[in-house]
């Protein structure tokens, strides 16, 4: 099993809960982006993957390596879904875990989001990233890997 982090819109804090969490459970963890991804010294079981630049190639690269088993971090729909088909556990950087019952939707409202703002409607962007979203992070990282290491 490894944990797949989208790395290139991750927040820090989400950065830091994944490393101690690799360490933690000796798990194999790459974050892949298309810039350089600073890791900590010390931590054996993190790697990055750089990826040339351009729209989606880190999420099409996460999408062509993940397996089934495997757990993903990203806040990208459109990955989360391709992961998810592939029985691939997925959370994103606020702990909400994409499933089948519930990517469909997601989705369909980011589609629905996409045409307004093509149409001139301002929609705003996601509020802030808080100490309540870092928690909810944790907490459901924690769910998602105990689980997965269970069912391996």
């Amino acid at each position: 099993m490894k944990l797949w982090i989208d790395a290139d819109a991750a927040p820090r804090d989400v950065k830091e809960i994944v490393f101690r969490a690799a360490e933690r459970l000796s798990l194999h963890t790459v974050l892949v982006a298309n810039q350089r991804v600073q890791i900590p010294l010390g931590h054996k079981f993190v790697s990055a993957e750089r990826v040339e630049g351009g729209p989606d190639v880190a999420d099409r690269f996460i999408e062509a390596a993940a397996e089934a088993g495997d757990v993903a971090i990203t806040a990208d729909i459109p990955l989360a879904a391709a992961l998810v088909a592939k029985k691939v556990a997925v959370l994103d950087h606020r702990g909400e875990e994409f499933t089948s019952e519930n990517i469909g939707e997601r989705l369909s409202v980011r589609d629905f989001m996409a045409d307004l703002r093509s149409s001139g409607v301002e929609t705003g962007g996601p509020k802030a990233y808080n100490a309540r979203d870092k928690q909810a992070f944790a907490s459901g990282l924690d769910r998602m890997l105990t689980r997965a290491l269970r069912n391996r």
